[in-house]
Formats: structure tokens, C-alpha cells, sequence
């Protein structure tokens, strides 16, 4: 996959800070986190993880932006992420992410980056209406 120049990452699950996952101290070593950041698009609940696809709606998903720390060392730091986020599947095993481009808004701009959406179906399943998984996993949690 074509990296386009880009290094900005948005991301909305478990490569966010507040989910202090493993998969976040790989992220925090290769990218500096910029802040919080929001796309367009729809946010589910799969249970084990969240899923974003594209939405021309006026609804967001909330999430945080991230910049490369080496230019260099991009594609190598991204491809990590796409094994971790299914984006090369095994043969026989279906795609479950995909990378591409999209408009993140920040407090102050809109920049380019690249973001995992989920290639699967999400009929059925919860919508996170909040486009916050982190707090709708809280007042589950709390429910």
C-alpha cells in the first residue's frame, strides 16, 4: 500500500492512550501524539473491538492523531499496524481492516491521515452514538 507521503495516524480503539494496551506502547514508540482529533464516520460495537466505517453523515468518531516520529522508519512502524489490525489476512481468512486516507479534524484544523475502517458487516450491531468508544465502554461498564 501506497504510503502517499502521509504520516499522520487516527486512531479510535485500542491504539488509543486510555486503553493503555500492549498495542499502544508499540504506537507510543514509532508516533508523538498530536491530541484529540474526529473523523467522519460511524462507530459499532463488535464486542471485543470497535469498528469505524465511512459515513457522509453528519456524525463523528472521536479518537486521537498521531505523527510518525521517523519518516523513515513509517512504513516499516505502519505495517506492524496493518498485521496488528488485520489488514494482510492470511489466505483464507477474511480482511477485516482496511487503511486509507481521510479528513481528521482537530480543534484548530483538518489534516490528512491514514485510518483502519472495518471492511465487515455491522448490520445488527450497537451503534457507539457518542462516537467515543472509551466512554461508551465506561457507562456500559457503569450500567
Amino acid at each position: 500500500m501506497k504510503q502517499s507521503g502521509v504520516y499522520h495516524l487516527f486512531v479510535y480503539g485500542s491504539l488509543r492512550s486510555g486503553f493503555q494496551s500492549h498495542a499502544y506502547e508499540y504506537i507510543s514508540r514509532f508516533f508523538h501524539l498530536l491530541g484529540p482529533a474526529k473523523v467522519k464516520g460511524e462507530l459499532y460495537d463488535l464486542g471485543p473491538y470497535p469498528a469505524a466505517i465511512p459515513s457522509g453523515e453528519d456524525m463523528y468518531i472521536v479518537g486521537e492523531l498521531y505523527s510518525v516520529k521517523d519518516a523513515a522508519e513509517f512504513s516499516w512502524a505502519i505495517g506492524q499496524l496493518d498485521d496488528y489490525e488485520g489488514v494482510n489476512a492470511e489466505a483464507g481468512e477474511a480482511q477485516l481492516y482496511r487503511r486509507e486516507l481521510t479528513e481528521v479534524f482537530t480543534r484548530d484544523d483538518k489534516v490528512i491521515a491514514w485510518i483502519y475502517w472495518y471492511n465487515g458487516d455491522v448490520s445488527g450491531k450497537p451503534v457507539v452514538l457518542s462516537g467515543d468508544i472509551l466512554e461508551y465502554l465506561q457507562a456500559k461498564k457503569g450500567s
